[in-house]
């Protein structure tokens, strides 16, 4: 009984920024890694970032220096901080949870319903 909603999507101009924010809700215990994928028509779906409970964060070269991934812990929830976008960066985003539910259970992965980011040139 685990939910992740993502909002914050939109549509920008190339050269505009987007916050997209993810809240994790329901039975959990903790949350190992959250992230960030993007898929785009005709397209695999891909990661953007990502960001493990001890703070480490890894990045897609292809947003490396515009985007930024935090977490707010106590409020269960991520974002991505999207600056500089460019039309390339069209794409459904979609927030990924590795959550342990109950003490002494396995990490179990967990998908949003994706937002959408359009950026116009």
């Amino acid at each position: 009984q685990v939910q992740l909603v993502e909002s914050g999507g939109g549509l920008v101009q190339a050269g505009g920024s987007l916050r997209l924010s993810c809240a994790a809700s329901g039975s959990i215990f903790s949350i190992n890694t959250m992230g960030w994928y993007r898929q785009a028509p005709g397209y695999q779906r891909e990661l953007v970032a990502t960001a493990t409970s001890d703070g480490s964060t890894n990045y897609a070269d292809s947003v490396k220096g515009r985007f930024t991934i935090s977490r707010d812990n106590a409020k269960n929830t991520v974002y991505l901080q999207m600056n500089s976008l460019k039309p390339e960066d069209t794409a459904v985003y979609y927030c990924n949870a590795n959550i342990r539910r109950y003490y002494s259970r396995p990490l179990i992965e967990y998908w949003g319903q994706g937002t959408q980011v359009s950026v116009s040139s």
